[in-house]
């Protein structure tokens, strides 16, 4: 009896679930509000199937109990339980496929009207074309790809000149106007996917493959990899910007075109050698694991990197010159930074492609900040900075007071901390120094014993300290600078 009743409570909190539930999904953005209708279909012949067969075990349960003295009937088979069944079971699979059939039928057949977008998807970053004022996407093919092609197009095309290239992961469309999506990879099988369009396609390798869809409200909506690509899948993100026709035709306008790319490659400058360089950047992914703006991705990120101190897995420490930097794009597991995993492979490059990431790096020195300039610890808080970018700690740490896997470093200098054992203990220079040299030692209660152990100098360890400081100290002066709030 009490299985029975549990199996009952069973259904009855999962139908309440699905009533009372926050979680939904959100409006649709486009014409396939069909796929949402789809997918309730499903959801109600599963649920159905779902509660008849756990009532029927609950009375199955309750009427054949055992009691003392009965004996089981034995009935090996009946025709007619064996047909119900398979009438029952046919009818319901046909109900969940035919809908979504007809709407895949819809979701592939695209009308005479759409305008045409490629999707080109590498680890772990999007790039897109549109084609031109003659209406035609140009020719491309993988024997064309390098470092001034990056998408392959041919260059004898002359349909494909006038193509125009967006080549970072944000892409805008016009409001009301039917887009066929092309998808196509150039390295593994991604998957694009658009929750609130309601688009999801994977990209195979070697196959273009399409859809259609017509966005009808106007926003900024995220682009997701729906396909586990590598160590990066994660970071693989985009943006798409719906807007009014005259604000799409405008912002297409300024970008640039395939014939355009090709004289800017043709430059032999030294503007040209950093166009080069960013040119290699897009065409290889390297930003898809290292930043260009300081901010914490899966490797170092390349402002300020050149001409400074990195301390390497082994305990060592290089300084990051050409020679360091040619190495590591070569064989870049010869010396791996701490604080970074082993992912990334190794390229083939000609001493110019060489020459040219090298020039892109160096142009990403940091410059002293005018804050800096004026603060005699803003010098040690940059190296600090540098330090912890170099040493990933802010992978783990923010510096905006967002939850991360460690404590955020914002306003925790100073500030009383709460330890995993009830005790309390200052935030202070002491603390943060046998944080980092031995982290199991006092663990912050609610975060996990994860971080590992760092041996930097003393001088290291005053740079991340003061960098610590900066931190708290620019809280304290936009809480001062907040009106009515109190440092």
């Amino acid at each position: 009896m009490a299985i029975a009743i549990i199996l009952i409570l069973i259904v009855v909190a999962s139908v309440l679930f699905h009533i009372l539930a926050p979680w939904h999904a959100t409006p649709a953005a486009s014409n396939w509000g069909s796929i949402d209708t789809t997918l309730f279909i499903t959801l109600v012949i599963s649920g159905i199937f779902f509660i008849a067969i756990t009532v029927f075990m609950a009375v199955a349960v309750i009427r054949y109990r055992h009691k003392e003295g009965a004996r089981a009937h034995y009935q090996p088979e009946s025709k007619k339980l064996e047909l119900w069944l398979i009438i029952v079971t046919s009818v319901g699979i046909a109900a969940m496929l035919a809908p979504g059939l007809v709407v895949y039928n819809d979701f592939v057949r695209v009308p005479k009207n759409a305008y045409e977008l490629e999707v080109v998807a590498q680890q772990w970053q999007w790039a897109f074309r549109f084609s031109g004022q003659d209406g035609k996407m140009g020719r491309s093919d993988i024997k064309f790809v390098d470092f001034a092609n990056p998408l392959g197009l041919d260059p004898k095309d002359p349909a494909g000149q006038d193509d125009v290239l967006i080549k970072n992961n944000e892409i805008r469309l016009p409001l009301d106007q039917p887009v066929k999506v092309l998808l196509r990879s150039k390295d593994v099988l991604h998957n694009f996917y658009v929750p609130q369009i309601r688009s999801k396609m994977d990209m195979v390798p070697g196959m273009v493959s399409h859809f259609w869809f017509t966005p009808t409200k106007t926003g900024k909506y995220e682009i997701l990899c729906a396909e586990y690509c590598g160590v990066g899948h994660f970071n693989m993100r985009g943006h798409m910007i719906v807007e009014e026709r005259g604000a799409f035709d405008q912002w297409l306008s300024g970008q640039p075109t395939f014939a355009q790319t090709l004289t800017t490659a043709a430059k032999p400058s030294r503007d040209s050698v950093l166009e080069k360089g960013r040119l290699l950047v897009e065409n290889l992914g390297c930003g898809a694991c290292h930043s260009q703006d300081g901010s914490a991705s899966l490797g170092p990120g390349w402002k300020g990197l050149y001409g400074r101190t990195e301390q390497l897995a082994d305990g060592t420490s290089v300084l990051v010159d050409e020679a360091y930097l040619k190495e590591s794009i070569l064989d870049p597991k010869a010396r791996l930074v701490q604080g970074y995993p082993p992912v990334m492979v190794a390229y083939t490059l000609t001493d110019d492609e060489l020459g040219a990431l090298v020039a892109l790096i160096k142009s990403l020195g940091a410059e002293p900040s005018a804050n800096e300039a004026s603060d005699p610890g803003g010098d040690l808080a940059t190296q600090g900075q540098r330090l912890a970018e170099s040493l990933g700690c802010l992978a783990c740490h923010s510096v905006d007071g967002s939850k991360g896997v460690g404590p955020s470093w914002q306003g925790l200098y100073g500030e009383p901390v709460i330890l995993a054992d009830g005790t309390t203990i200052k935030a202070d220079d002491s603390y943060i120094k046998d944080s980092v040299v031995n982290p199991n030692a006092k663990i912050v209660k609610g975060y996990a014993a994860v971080m590992p152990a760092f041996a930097p100098s003393d001088e290291e360890l005053n740079a991340l300290i003061a960098f610590i400081k900066s931190k708290a100290n620019a809280d304290a002066d936009a809480s001062q600078a907040e009106p009515g709030k109190s440092p």
